[in-house]
Order: C-alpha cells, then structure tokens, then sequence
C-alpha cells in the first residue's frame, strides 16, 4: 500500500464517482479502478459499494476512509515540516499534543501565543504523553500538551485543568433508551473501545483503572491507535469508549454522547516543559494559559505564575 492509494480513495470517496474522480486526480478511470481494486484485495475487504448510485462507502470503507484522511494528514504535515526546517531561518517552537486536547482550549491558547510571539515558527506535532517526555528531554519539541501524569525531574508538569468524562456509545444502543447519565456499573459488560493502543502507560491506562478502582472489569474490545478511530468504532457498533467531555465537538450523526453519574472522575490536561527552561517563549507561554483563563473565567493553575 502506498501514499497516492490512499490518495486515490480518499478522492473516489468523496467524490462518490469513479469518472469526476478521475479527473480531479487528471489520470484515466481504468487505471484508477484498478488500483482501487488492487487496494480492496490487499486490505482483503469491500470498501466502496460498486452497485449503488452515486458510489457509496461500506462500514469497513467508512472506517478506511477515516484512518487514511488521517495518515495523508500526517503525511502532508511531516512534508510541510520538512520544507519548513529546510527553508525556515526564524527560530522554531515545537508543540507537542495529544489528540483529545485539541478539541478542548488548545486551538484557542495556540492561537494567541501565535499573535504574541510572531517572529517564531510554531509547529505542533501529535504524540503520546508519554513520547513527549522524551522529546522534550531530547529537544525535539519545546512543550507539550498530555493527559498522564508522569514523574521525571528533568520535566515540569502543570495541571491545566481537569476535564469531565463522557461515554459515547452508538446510536442503536439500548442504553439510549432511557434518559440520564450513565454509571460505570452500567457499562462495565459492554465491549470496550481504548485508546491508544501504543506506548502504555496512556490514557487507556486512566479508564482501566477508573473501572477497576470500582471493583469492575472492563470488557476490552478493541484498541485503537487513534482517537478519530476510536470514535469510528463507537459508529460502527463495535464498542463504546470513555473520553474527555471536549471530544463532543467531535461530530457525528451515529455516535451519541452521555454524562456519566460519577461527574468527579476527570481526566487532566496537563502541560509539560523542561524543568530548566527560562525561556522567553516558555514565559509568553505561561502567560498566555494565564491571561486566557482569567478572561474565561477559569481557575488559574496553581505553580503556573512562578
């Protein structure tokens, strides 16, 4: 499999027509349904429903496609930032983050530390809690943005805030039937989605321990690398997953998401930099978390000032 297969269907299905495709992609229809082909028997799965008009994704095609939009926008972003260390003499910033924190205030912080700072070339990169405590110790990004909570006295971490879980479910679920938040006891039995799969300790490491610290086993049923995949599998009725509240802006017509009844398990969004660094760009940093969360209304983190 490689990068322009994922090109290819990644265009086929959003165009929902072998023929505009085609053109778009400026190659000949046969050639392109051949390589469709030739990624549905590597795969070894249907993606594109060939008898439907206009064309229409299968539930493995949905979950493909999803995944491959994903990659491709790993791929791009890796491309850009190569170009931009290539040609780029301003000095560089580099965010690391999780996936999930990007859909509560990040976008939000990044955004006026960019105002702030615009002599810098800021970039961020997705990657696990704890990938970015190595990174920040090798240099290779100058803050991070996680959830677990990781001891190295190489690193200071700042609890920005705690964030309410939710559960989302599909939404044929029969747990929907009634109204009200849900408890873990409830879903205890139910097929369980985690994420991420890789490195551990991880968030998935957090709701298995929410569970077992009840007295509950949980009923694991896939582990997804991503959080975007995670979700898709809630869609596609193989499980439900536990994830911060912010995720809601995740959208989706086939996943609903429920308050569960123990609304004081949280998850942390934590910020993570070198201890030693006295940095202008790390102060403008903490004064920017700082300034935002007075004007929202948020309770400044403790230690965060000094």
């Amino acid at each position: 499999m490689e990068i322009r297969h994922l090109r290819y269907f990644i265009t086929v299905a959003r165009e929902r027509n072998f023929t505009r495709a085609a053109e778009k992609l400026h190659i000949a229809q046969p050639p392109l349904s051949r390589q469709i082909q030739q990624l549905e028997d590597e795969v070894g799965i249907m993606l594109l429903d060939r008898d439907s008009r206009p064309l229409r994704l299968t539930e493995a095609g949905r979950l493909f496609f999803e995944h491959a939009v994903l990659v491709l926008e790993r791929f791009d972003d890796l491309r850009t930032m190569m170009r931009r260390f290539r040609e780029a003499e301003r000095p560089r910033f580099v965010i690391g983050f999780v996936a999930s924190t990007i859909y509560a205030a990040l976008p939000q912080l990044i955004r006026r530390f960019r105002a702030e700072t615009p002599g810098l070339d800021v970039s961020l990169v997705e990657m696990a809690s704890l990938e970015q405590i190595a990174a920040l110790k090798d240099g290779r990004i100058n803050v991070g943005f996680g959830r677990i909570r990781l001891d190295d006295p190489a690193v200071r971490r700042d609890v920005l805030r705690e964030e309410r879980l939710v559960v989302a479910l599909p939404l044929s679920h029969p747990l929907l039937q009634r109204e009200g938040p849900l408890s873990f006891g409830e879903l205890a039995g139910e097929p369980l989605i985690l994420y991420p799969r890789v490195p551990r300790p991880s968030y998935a490491d957090q709701v298995i321990s929410i569970f077992r610290d009840r007295g509950l086993e949980p009923h694991i049923a896939h582990e997804a690398r991503e959080l975007q995949t995670a979700i898709g599998l809630v869609a596609a009725e193989v499980g439900i997953c536990i994830v911060p509240t912010s995720v809601q802006r995740l959208r989706r017509d086939d996943v609903v998401y429920r308050e569960l009844i123990e609304q004081t398990i949280t998850s942390p969004i934590i910020m993570s930099r070198r201890a030693d660094d006295r940095s202008h760009e790390a102060m403008v940093m903490a004064r920017v978390i700082i300034e935002a969360y007075r004007e929202w209304g948020w309770k400044i983190p403790e230690g965060l000032e000094t």
